[in-house]
């Protein structure tokens, strides 16, 4: 745990979304404790039948950690709802310095355009989070694999209470708390000495994907076809299984249509078409105007598709470029996650 900061955020005002209950609400708590004025921005205003806390709740407890807090009903889809609340935080408490918000995608961008106003960094945990989502989702037992929340309240004060300097940053909670000196870990366990489940956004686990490509016959990376015929390149191989594995309801849910433009050796234009009736994928230009453009290296385009390098990791290191709706780019994940489940 980190020691005694001698209250740094007394009398800053934090404007924090989902602060309900998981780990906005425990990013809150450990902001009140110095005395901070928490905006709780968050949808949940009557009870849920499964998950705790409302954003009522959520201040009553920060208010009795110390600080002071302004409930919000936000739902952040809503821009007209983020507005009035913004305006609600300003009138209360003057003004707002430090906000937690989940596109973390807009970090490189927001820190270069606030640069010397406001600092803008994104933070990931290392393993898996214990919250009443991954309750939900992890099934009996899958606390043991978790940490609590407080690594990254502690991280993200750590984080919060440094210089408008330190900006444009992606930041792993362990790594930056090992910085701050901290050296048991143990202490954020759910259960100290039991395996930790990677979290999801880290390059950490193995090859899942690549083994389905390889069950359904794929090529090098993928592997060389049987056939005595000419292999097809890793990049045309990978548009091949990826044509295969459209549907559609796939084109029904995902309505976007993804160009990409592909340095190296076979680079140059390629596409997936999931807005169009049955959908389609290959190269050249798409059947209708791409609503998302990602620029990267042949090489890293394959290495993403079969999962070793996961779209965010790749965003984040500069080797991914997007340009068009940011929105559905932020989907890439999921789709290539949905695309390999129909192999």
């Amino acid at each position: 745990m980190l020691p005694c900061t001698c209250r740094k955020l007394a009398g800053c005002t934090l404007f924090i979304t989902g602060a309900s209950r998981g780990i906005g609400k425990a990013i809150a708590l450990k902001a009140a404790r110095d005395g901070a004025n928490v905006v709780i921005a968050a949808k949940t205003a009557e009870p849920h039948r499964s998950l705790p806390g409302t954003i009522y709740t959520a201040a009553k407890e920060i208010e009795e950690a110390g600080g002071k807090a302004l409930p919000c009903v936000v739902n952040v889809r809503e821009e007209e709802q983020i507005i009035k609340a913004v305006e609600k935080a300003v009138k209360t408490f003057g003004a707002y310095t430090i906000s937690k918000y989940g596109m973390s995608m807009c970090v490189l961008g927001m820190a270069e355009e606030f640069r010397g106003e406001v600092a803008v960094n994104a933070l990931w945990p290392k393993t898996a989070i214990y919250t009443a989502a991954m309750d939900m989702l992890g099934g009996s037992g899958v606390e043991k694999q978790c940490r609590k929340t407080d690594i990254l309240a502690d991280a993200a004060y750590c984080i919060l209470t440094k210089p408008k300097t330190f900006t444009g940053n992606f930041v792993i909670d362990e790594t930056l708390l090992r910085e701050e000196g901290v050296k048991d870990f143990d202490v954020y366990a759910i259960a100290p000495g039991h395996p930790l489940l990677p979290d999801f956004f880290l390059d950490a686990e193995p090859d899942v994907i690549g083994m389905k490509l390889e069950q359904h016959g794929a090529s090098p990376v993928l592997k060389e076809e049987k056939k005595s015929t000419k292999p097809l390149s890793p990049v045309a191989e990978t548009f091949r299984v990826i044509q295969g594995a459209i549907t559609e309801d796939f084109v029904k849910a995902i309505q976007g249509v993804f160009l990409f433009e592909l340095s190296g050796d076979d680079g140059g234009t390629w596409y997936i078409d999931l807005k169009t009736k049955g959908g389609s994928a290959g190269s050249g230009k798409p059947p209708v105007k791409a609503d998302v453009v990602m620029s990267m290296s042949s090489a890293d385009f394959v290495r993403m598709f079969t999962g070793k390098l996961k779209p965010t990791m790749a965003f984040m290191s500069g080797k991914l470029r997007i340009s068009g709706n940011m929105a559905l780019a932020m989907r890439l994940e999921k789709m290539l996650v949905q695309l390999n489940s129909k192999l």
